[in-house]
Protein backbone atom coordinates (compact mmCIF):
# COMPACT_ATOMS: atom_id res chain seq x y z
CA UNK A 1 0.00 0.00 0.00
CA UNK A 2 1.29 3.06 -1.42
CA UNK A 3 -0.21 7.15 -0.83
CA UNK A 4 0.64 10.12 -3.12
CA UNK A 5 0.04 13.67 -3.05
CA UNK A 6 -3.39 14.05 -4.20
CA UNK A 7 -4.70 10.62 -3.00
CA UNK A 8 -8.24 10.37 -1.21
CA UNK A 9 -8.18 9.32 2.61
CA UNK A 10 -10.95 8.45 4.70
CA UNK A 11 -9.91 9.28 8.73
CA UNK A 12 -12.44 7.02 10.08
CA UNK A 13 -13.88 8.88 13.03
CA UNK A 14 -17.05 11.08 13.78
CA UNK A 15 -14.97 13.16 16.28
CA UNK A 16 -14.21 16.41 14.82
CA UNK A 17 -11.40 17.37 16.97
CA UNK A 18 -9.93 14.27 16.03
CA UNK A 19 -10.23 14.86 12.45
CA UNK A 20 -9.09 18.25 12.63
CA UNK A 21 -5.58 16.96 14.52
CA UNK A 22 -5.04 14.12 11.77
CA UNK A 23 -5.92 16.54 8.70
CA UNK A 24 -3.43 18.96 10.16
CA UNK A 25 -0.70 16.02 10.51
CA UNK A 26 -1.29 14.72 7.42
CA UNK A 27 -1.01 18.16 5.30
CA UNK A 28 2.31 17.98 4.25
CA UNK A 29 1.50 14.99 1.92
CA UNK A 30 -0.97 16.74 0.05
CA UNK A 31 -4.17 14.12 0.79
CA UNK A 32 -7.90 15.02 -0.07
CA UNK A 33 -8.34 13.82 3.43
CA UNK A 34 -12.37 13.15 4.24
CA UNK A 35 -13.85 12.25 7.44
CA UNK A 36 -16.22 9.65 8.14
CA UNK A 37 -18.91 11.90 8.93
CA UNK A 38 -18.60 14.00 5.61
CA UNK A 39 -19.23 10.79 4.10
CA UNK A 40 -21.69 9.61 5.95
CA UNK A 41 -20.33 6.49 6.71
CA UNK A 42 -21.54 4.39 10.04
CA UNK A 43 -19.67 4.39 13.29
CA UNK A 44 -19.26 0.60 13.80
CA UNK A 45 -19.13 -0.97 17.46
CA UNK A 46 -15.77 -1.13 18.91
CA UNK A 47 -15.91 -4.75 20.46
CA UNK A 48 -11.91 -5.12 20.51
CA UNK A 49 -10.13 -5.73 23.85
CA UNK A 50 -7.58 -3.46 22.75
CA UNK A 51 -6.16 -0.16 20.84
CA UNK A 52 -4.95 -1.90 18.17
CA UNK A 53 -7.73 -4.01 17.65
CA UNK A 54 -10.41 -1.30 17.67
CA UNK A 55 -8.05 0.70 15.58
CA UNK A 56 -8.38 -2.04 12.59
CA UNK A 57 -12.40 -2.64 12.75
CA UNK A 58 -12.78 1.26 12.47
CA UNK A 59 -10.20 1.46 9.55
CA UNK A 60 -11.48 -1.62 7.85
CA UNK A 61 -15.39 -1.20 8.27
CA UNK A 62 -14.45 2.69 6.57
CA UNK A 63 -12.28 1.40 3.76
CA UNK A 64 -14.95 -1.35 2.88
CA UNK A 65 -17.60 1.06 3.00
CA UNK A 66 -16.29 4.28 0.90
CA UNK A 67 -14.24 2.32 -1.13
CA UNK A 68 -11.04 4.40 -0.30
CA UNK A 69 -8.03 4.00 1.78
CA UNK A 70 -8.71 4.56 5.22
CA UNK A 71 -6.65 5.43 8.34
CA UNK A 72 -8.38 5.12 11.80
CA UNK A 73 -7.01 6.59 15.09
CA UNK A 74 -8.03 4.51 18.60
CA UNK A 75 -6.45 6.55 21.21
CA UNK A 76 -7.23 6.79 24.77
CA UNK A 77 -5.81 7.84 28.24
CA UNK A 78 -3.88 5.28 30.46
CA UNK A 79 -3.68 6.40 33.88
CA UNK A 80 -1.47 3.89 36.48
CA UNK A 81 -3.59 4.17 39.70
CA UNK A 82 -6.55 2.98 38.16
CA UNK A 83 -5.09 -0.11 36.62
CA UNK A 84 -4.70 1.29 32.90
CA UNK A 85 -8.47 3.18 32.94
CA UNK A 86 -10.30 4.44 31.18
CA UNK A 87 -8.08 3.19 28.17
CA UNK A 88 -9.93 1.44 25.49
CA UNK A 89 -12.97 3.17 27.07
CA UNK A 90 -11.85 6.85 27.40
CA UNK A 91 -14.51 7.72 24.83
CA UNK A 92 -17.21 6.09 27.02
CA UNK A 93 -16.38 7.78 29.87
CA UNK A 94 -17.97 10.84 28.53
CA UNK A 95 -21.46 9.39 27.84
CA UNK A 96 -23.76 9.63 25.41
CA UNK A 97 -23.12 13.39 25.02
CA UNK A 98 -19.50 12.45 24.35
CA UNK A 99 -18.69 15.40 27.16
CA UNK A 100 -15.51 15.11 28.25
CA UNK A 101 -15.88 17.28 31.56
CA UNK A 102 -17.93 15.06 32.88
CA UNK A 103 -15.58 12.10 31.58
CA UNK A 104 -12.60 14.45 33.46
CA UNK A 105 -14.68 14.11 36.89
CA UNK A 106 -15.13 10.89 36.37
CA UNK A 107 -11.24 10.11 36.27
CA UNK A 108 -10.67 13.04 38.94
CA UNK A 109 -13.40 11.16 41.68
CA UNK A 110 -11.99 7.66 40.97
CA UNK A 111 -8.62 8.63 41.79
CA UNK A 112 -9.61 10.38 44.59
CA UNK A 113 -11.28 6.91 45.76
CA UNK A 114 -8.59 5.17 45.59
CA UNK A 115 -6.30 7.42 47.78
CA UNK A 116 -3.78 7.56 45.71
CA UNK A 117 -0.95 9.83 45.37
CA UNK A 118 -0.10 8.54 42.07
CA UNK A 119 -1.28 10.85 39.03
CA UNK A 120 1.06 9.22 36.54
CA UNK A 121 -0.89 8.38 32.88
CA UNK A 122 0.28 7.72 29.78
CA UNK A 123 -1.96 8.47 26.47
CA UNK A 124 -1.92 6.12 23.88
CA UNK A 125 -2.60 6.61 20.20
CA UNK A 126 -2.83 3.61 17.71
CA UNK A 127 -3.20 4.40 13.78
CA UNK A 128 -4.81 1.78 11.58
CA UNK A 129 -4.05 2.11 8.11
CA UNK A 130 -6.68 -0.33 5.69
CA UNK A 131 -7.09 -0.71 1.72
CA UNK A 132 -9.49 -2.01 -0.06
CA UNK A 133 -7.71 -5.60 -0.39
CA UNK A 134 -4.09 -4.76 1.37
CA UNK A 135 -3.34 -6.01 4.79
CA UNK A 136 -4.44 -3.38 7.65
CA UNK A 137 -1.03 -2.19 9.15
CA UNK A 138 -0.76 -0.28 13.17
CA UNK A 139 1.42 1.95 14.02
CA UNK A 140 1.63 2.69 18.08
CA UNK A 141 2.73 6.01 20.23
CA UNK A 142 2.69 6.76 23.66
CA UNK A 143 3.17 9.75 25.45
CA UNK A 144 3.61 9.53 29.13
CA UNK A 145 3.05 12.05 31.86
CA UNK A 146 1.25 13.28 35.01
CA UNK A 147 -2.64 14.56 35.80
CA UNK A 148 -3.79 17.97 36.86
CA UNK A 149 -6.86 18.97 38.64
CA UNK A 150 -9.15 21.48 37.87
CA UNK A 151 -8.76 21.09 34.15
CA UNK A 152 -6.87 24.06 32.30
CA UNK A 153 -6.90 25.27 28.88
CA UNK A 154 -9.30 24.94 26.18
CA UNK A 155 -7.08 24.13 23.05
CA UNK A 156 -6.97 20.72 22.47
CA UNK A 157 -9.96 17.90 23.12
CA UNK A 158 -11.05 15.09 25.14
CA UNK A 159 -8.83 14.57 28.23
CA UNK A 160 -6.07 17.08 26.92
CA UNK A 161 -7.09 19.95 29.78
CA UNK A 162 -5.80 17.69 32.41
CA UNK A 163 -2.68 16.04 30.72
CA UNK A 164 0.73 17.40 31.43
CA UNK A 165 3.42 15.55 29.10
CA UNK A 166 6.57 14.94 31.58
CA UNK A 167 8.97 17.66 30.48
CA UNK A 168 6.53 20.31 30.49
CA UNK A 169 4.36 22.21 32.37
CA UNK A 170 1.49 23.18 30.70
CA UNK A 171 -1.57 20.69 29.65
CA UNK A 172 -2.22 19.30 26.20
CA UNK A 173 -5.23 21.48 26.24
CA UNK A 174 -2.80 24.71 27.66
CA UNK A 175 -0.18 24.49 24.99
CA UNK A 176 -0.35 25.78 20.82
CA UNK A 177 -1.56 22.88 18.56
CA UNK A 178 1.56 22.89 16.31
CA UNK A 179 3.78 22.40 20.05
CA UNK A 180 1.49 19.37 20.65
CA UNK A 181 1.47 17.85 17.36
CA UNK A 182 5.18 17.62 17.82
CA UNK A 183 4.98 15.76 20.89
CA UNK A 184 1.78 13.80 21.34
CA UNK A 185 1.00 10.44 21.35
CA UNK A 186 -0.62 10.87 17.58
CA UNK A 187 2.33 12.59 16.56
CA UNK A 188 4.72 9.50 17.45
CA UNK A 189 2.27 7.07 16.14
CA UNK A 190 2.79 9.03 12.97
CA UNK A 191 6.35 9.00 12.97
CA UNK A 192 6.07 5.31 12.62
CA UNK A 193 3.70 5.77 9.98
CA UNK A 194 5.51 7.98 7.93
CA UNK A 195 8.57 6.40 8.47
CA UNK A 196 7.16 2.95 7.27
CA UNK A 197 7.73 4.69 3.35
CA UNK A 198 3.78 4.02 2.69
CA UNK A 199 3.37 8.01 2.70
CA UNK A 200 5.14 9.57 -0.14
CA UNK A 201 6.07 13.28 -0.36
Amino acid sequence: MKLHAGDSLVVASHNPGKVREIEELLAPFGFKVHGAAELHLDEPEETGLTFEDNAILKAEAAAKASGLIALADDSGLAVTALGGAPGIYSARWAGDKKDFGVAMERVARSLKDTGTTDFSAKFVCVLALAGRSETTVTFRGEVHGQLVFPPRGAKGFGYDPIFVADGMSQTFGEIEPEVKHGMSHRARAFEKLIGSTILAR
